[in-house]
């Protein structure tokens, strides 16, 4: 047996189970875990559950109950519904507890299922003949589904290991009844049949891509728990709220608009509202956007209009408001800068000697010069 599945996140080569490697330590499978205490010789083992991945981001805890070695990367044979399921080991150890902590697993009150074995080359043959068969079943089941005109989109396939049951992943807006279509497919392809329901995210990260930072999506590689984005976000950042640069992939909008949210919302809490109008006695201003970070708000005395920007620090802003407050105008928007400015020297010198851009040229007509006479000179001697 010589063959590799990348959709599976890994690659069997040979007759053994013990000439495995996993595709994830070469950098293309999703959401893999790296053991920070890998190097540890002999750990403690302080819990029997162990992480499993199966394909793509679908992954479970289940429980080492023969107490069987297993590190990661191992393939074994765990407990389904029926029959079995083939996996790899992702994680093992005390660092499965924070990740069913992350995960919002619960130990104590959970009921995981069994670890079987490690997988057999006669599992992982059978489980191989499986996944070839997903392909050409999805696009089977895509032209079944609208032939019974039903309105929804099956985005992936899963076959469980021991090829006696798929699941069937589709995305659909509204309510779908399909269980006609359950009906033709377990007559069609001769297995159990699972439909589950996913949402866009759920969708792009299990299809995978790159996005437009140029890295691999991240609900493919390391995003397991999906937050709400709202344009809320967006505007805490003053990001412009356009529609094809704030979607993903999916068409959602970017998870990453909800990453630097928290340090935006930190930097500007002491900023004053952007919808007062700062009153001088030459004009009124309005606010037309913000750098947070440098801690500037800029102004114009066009409310409909981005004209003459006037770029205003925040601590001269909340002067002006409290000075509005008390029914006094200050003369301009900036007067404290200004004052400040006019006692500063701002004069340009440059500290490398600039000298006169036709320095050369005098030089250049003595030679030419110079050249004229031998020429004349050799005239006259011919």
């Amino acid at each position: 047996m010589d063959k590799s599945i990348c959709s599976r996140g890994i690659i069997v080569k040979g007759d053994s189970v013990t000439e495995q490697s996993l595709c994830f330590n070469e950098g293309c499978s999703k959401l893999s875990v790296y053991n920070w205490v890998g190097n540890i010789p002999d750990p403690p083992l302080t819990t029997d559950i162990v992480e499993v991945q199966f394909k793509n981001t679908r992954k479970s805890f289940y429980r080492n109950v023969n107490r069987i070695n297993l590190s990661k990367g191992d393939v074994i044979a765990v407990e389904a519904t029926p029959g079995h399921d083939i996996g790899t080991v992702t994680l093992v150890g005390w660092l499965v507890k924070l990740q069913m902590k992350k995960s919002g697993v619960d130990p104590n009150s959970t009921e995981l299922k069994k670890i079987y074995r490690k997988a057999k080359p006669a599992d992982i043959e059978k489980w191989l003949e499986a996944v070839s068969l997903e392909h050409n079943t999805l696009i089977r089941s895509r032209q079944i589904a609208a032939d019974l005109g039903l309105n929804m989109k099956i985005g992936d396939v899963e076959y469980q290991g021991d090829k006696t049951k798929a699941v069937f992943y589709y995305i659909a807006d509204e309510r779908v009844d399909f269980r006609e279509l359950i009906k033709v497919l377990a007559e069609e392809f001769q297995i159990r049949i699972e439909m589950k329901q996913i949402g866009a995210r759920q969708e792009a990260g299990r299809i995978g891509g790159i996005g437009p930072c140029g890295r691999e999506l991240c609900c493919s590689s390391w995003i397991n728990n999906f937050i709400s984005v709202t344009t809320n976000s967006a505007r805490i950042q003053e990001v412009s709220l356009n529609p094809q640069k704030l979607a993903g992939q999916c068409g959602k909008l970017k998870c990453c608009l909800n990453y630097e949210v928290d340090c935006y919302m930190d930097a500007r809490k002491d900023f004053p509202k952007s919808n007062v109008t700062l009153e001088t006695r030459d004009a009124s201003y309005y606010h037309m956007k913000t750098d947070i970070f440098n801690r500037i708000m800029w102004y114009s005395s066009d409310p409909n209009s981005g004209v003459n920007l006037i770029a205003v620090p925040v601590d001269r802003v909340k002067e002006i408001i409290e000075l509005n407050g008390k029914g006094t105008k200050p003369v301009k928007l900036l007067e404290v800068i200004n004052e400040t400015a006019e006692n500063t020297d701002l004069s340009y010198s440059n500290v490398i000697p600039e000298e006169s851009l036709t320095r050369f040229d005098e030089a250049k007509k003595k030679s030419q010069r110079k050249r004229n006479k031998k020429g004349r000179r050799r005239k006259r001697n011919e």
